[in-house]
């Protein structure tokens, strides 16, 4: 029985220029979907899969994900005070969600570094990294159906999707081959590959399950694709001694990093709330979707 993944990492120290000027001086993870920023999302995720502890590398001018997932005593003092009770417990259970803890990457210098930072967190245990702006709607939360395929095999395991057409070449892409349904060996990986030479339509997104060795290859890892340090060049050197698994996941993943997806994703969301779906159903009904 392989080791029990109960710690995940954020990488949260990205500039977020898909988003300017909304993340000149707001963290992107901090985008509200709906009512809720986008990184509550993917840590509810995590809890739900049954991670005990999360580490969140940040960068400057993400403090207000600090603040978010900390207890706010004059708030929740006021919310009381005002027989809010209802909007009191909604605060409140921000800060019990998970124990989480913080570490600054001073440079950003892509997500194998970020995930560098976090090497004296994980102290030498598999552990889970998931990206805040790939929001997830599934019945069963994409990391515990990743989780499924670790407990089996013991090796690190990729979300995947397939991506049709050239968006393939925004992503890492996987040469894989498909053990059972949806459950994938990998082969070989590249990132950012021109369409012509992209391997598959299996694009690697935001949720990985690693071992601890894959730290030595990041350490080792020359910058690549964007003069970064990029996580698909250290995995790609791990995969040369140990085996790599993906999982095409059941649900929706919305790119919520990037502005089209993350409309999408606040129509779907607000869509599923049943104190919103109705009323909204009916006003996007109500529009003129021809421009007349």
């Amino acid at each position: 029985m392989p080791q029990k993944i109960r710690k995940a990492v954020f990488p949260a120290a990205g500039l977020g220029t898909r988003f300017l000027p909304a993340t000149k001086a707001s963290p992107k993870e901090m985008l509200p979907l709906v009512d809720k920023p986008l990184i509550q999302y993917v840590v509810e995720e995590a809890v739900e899969s049954g991670v005990e502890s999360i580490i969140i590398v940040t960068g400057r001018g993400k403090s207000a994900i600090e603040d978010h997932f900390d207890i706010s005593f004059e708030l929740e003092n006021m919310l009381r005070g005002r027989g809010k009770e209802e909007l009191f417990e909604a605060a409140r259970s921000v800060s019990e969600l998970a124990r989480i803890s913080y570490v600054r990457q001073k440079q950003a210098l892509g997500l194998g570094h970020a995930i560098l930072q976090a090497k004296d967190f994980v102290e030498g245990e598999p552990f889970a990294v998931m990206l805040a702006d790939d929001i997830v709607d599934a019945e069963v939360p994409a990391l515990k159906q990743m989780l499924a395929v670790y407990e089996e095999t013991g090796a690190p395991v990729l979300g995947t999707m397939q991506v049709e057409g050239s968006a393939i070449s925004r992503f890492g892409v996987l040469d894989a081959e498909e053990v059972r349904p949806g459950v994938f060996r990998v082969r070989d990986m590249v990132e950012k590959p021109r369409y012509e030479d992209a391997p598959s339509d299996l694009a690697i997104i935001g949720r990985y399950i690693l071992t601890p060795d894959i730290f030595g290859e990041i350490e080792r890892t020359e910058p690549g694709a964007g003069g970064e340090i990029q996580i698909t060049d250290a995995m790609r050197a791990l995969l040369k001694r140990r085996e790599f698994y993906a999982v095409r996941f059941e649900g929706t993943r919305h790119d919520a990093g990037d502005k089209l997806g993350f409309l999408v994703a606040t129509v779907e969301f607000a869509l599923k709330r049943p104190d919103l779906g109705p009323q909204f159903r009916e006003y996007l009904r109500s529009l003129n979707l021809n421009g007349e």
